[in-house]
């Protein structure tokens, strides 16, 4: 029997960076995963702006030692490919400060970064990590709760949970009981190749956007050694009523599409082409309830028209991690106090997320898709615009105004 205040279930970015904010604020954890670490982790790999900023407020430290590792590159921009080949190219560097600013974003492979994370957590004194651990059974005690493994040989008797195993977790479906909606949920798979030609010198991510391939999109990260990630991924809706198989269309993208297949001829696949789920933030749920908060995948916080789960698992840790003190200090873990936490969470997500979502359903009219990213690609005010879309909620806001398309068309935008 182990006793503790605070127990975070899952060593994931999430996961990590809650027990990583806690024990800067100067409070004990206990941090848990069924994994032995380093493990693979399904993930595009890509580190935005928001995961960097989120480390950044935790250790200023953290991301001078992780830019210092070799399994890590830095990224500068992001590039477009819409209907018809025609790109466009976002530079970073124009919102940056490259003399004061941390690295924008990064690609690494989750493998890495998130054993990267948990070494971090080992070295704080006031974070125990248990590694090969399953938490399975989740009992509810009078002033807290009692986790196990399914044969009971670990117990952990705790007063809050942060529930930050990922996508599938039990927590989630059997306790929170958030269950997955095949039209708020994508599938995707991710590949790993060596040697694709034509990759950006400042190693921009890419999103393509192929004509008979929508609502979905492939994307291209580049990662060290030559390596890419490679991936596709589309609505769990959309690839049930069309019976896609995920693995096959990456391959024909690859192999057939005239705009991909070039770059494709001398690249080498390595290891196998595996499949994950992505519980999409599409709408508003309920977080917390007594003794415990949901966060990152758990919480279903990806982001709806990106994909991109690490820089709100990262946020909504952060988060939690900030009321938890208040948790202890006033002796209140009840579903009442913690509903502070999900009216933060959608204070700062809410509406990015929301936008998001509506963004998303763009990609079933292609013909109107084309034509925002065509407007991008001979104006470079809007190819900022494009950027910051993903980062900045206003200019989300923005773009859901009919009438700023309008002003666009006439260049007054």
């Amino acid at each position: 029997m182990i006793e503790t205040d605070v127990c975070i279930i899952g060593a994931g970015p999430g996961g990590a960076a809650t027990a990583l904010r806690l024990s800067h604020l100067g409070f004990p954890s206990l941090l848990v995963d069924k994994a032995v670490f380093p493990r693979d982790k399904v993930c595009g790999d890509g580190l935005t702006g928001k995961v960097v900023a989120i480390l950044n407020r935790i250790d200023p430290g953290i991301l001078e030692r992780f830019g210092q590792t070799p399994e890590q590159i830095d990224s500068w921009g992001a590039m477009f490919a819409m209907i018809g080949g025609i790109e466009t190219h976002v530079p970073y560097r124009k919102t940056y400060n490259t003399a004061t600013d941390p690295v924008p974003s990064y690609v690494t492979k989750r493998m890495d970064f998130d054993h990267f994370l948990v070494k971090e957590c080992k070295k704080r004194d006031n974070i125990q990590v248990m590694e090969g651990v399953n938490i399975e059974v989740h009992e509810r005690t009078t002033d807290g709760w009692l986790l196990s493994d399914k044969k009971g040989t670990i117990q952990i008797k705790c007063r809050m949970v942060v529930v930050a195993n990922g996508a599938n977790s039990l927590f989630t479906r059997h306790v929170a009981n958030i269950q997955m909606e095949p039209k708020l949920h994508a599938g995707a798979v991710r590949a790993y190749y060596k040697g694709v030609q034509r990759m950006h010198p400042e190693n921009f991510i890419e999103l393509h956007f192929l004509k008979n391939y929508l609502p979905g999109y492939f994307w291209i990260f580049p990662l060290p050694n030559g390596e890419a990630n490679v991936g596709f991924g589309m609505l769990t809706e959309t690839i049930s009523q069309k019976k896609i198989n995920l693995k096959k269309t990456l391959l024909e993208i690859v192999a057939e599409v005239p705009e991909v297949a070039s770059r494709f001829k001398e690249a080498e696949l390595i290891g196998d082409i595996v499949g994950y789920g992505l519980p999409l933030g599409s709408k508003r749920r309920v977080l917390s309830g007594d003794n415990y908060v949901l966060i990152g995948d758990a919480a279903h916080l990806i982001d709806p028209l990106t994909g991109e789960g690490i820089g709100n698992a990262v946020y909504s840790g952060y988060i939690a991690a900030d009321l938890i003190p208040k948790c202890l200090e006033q002796n209140d873990f009840s579903a009442k106090f913690l509903q502070a936490y999900d009216e933060r969470v959608y204070r700062v997500m809410g509406m990015e997320l929301k936008v998001s979502h509506q963004m998303q359903k763009l990609l079933k009219h292609p013909m109107i898709f084309n034509f925002i990213l065509k407007l991008a690609a001979k104006n470079v005010q809007f190819s900022d615009l494009i950027y910051a879309m993903f980062k900045d909620i206003d200019v989300r806001k923005r773009l859901m105004n009919p009438s700023f398309w309008w002003k666009l068309a006439l260049n007054k935008a």
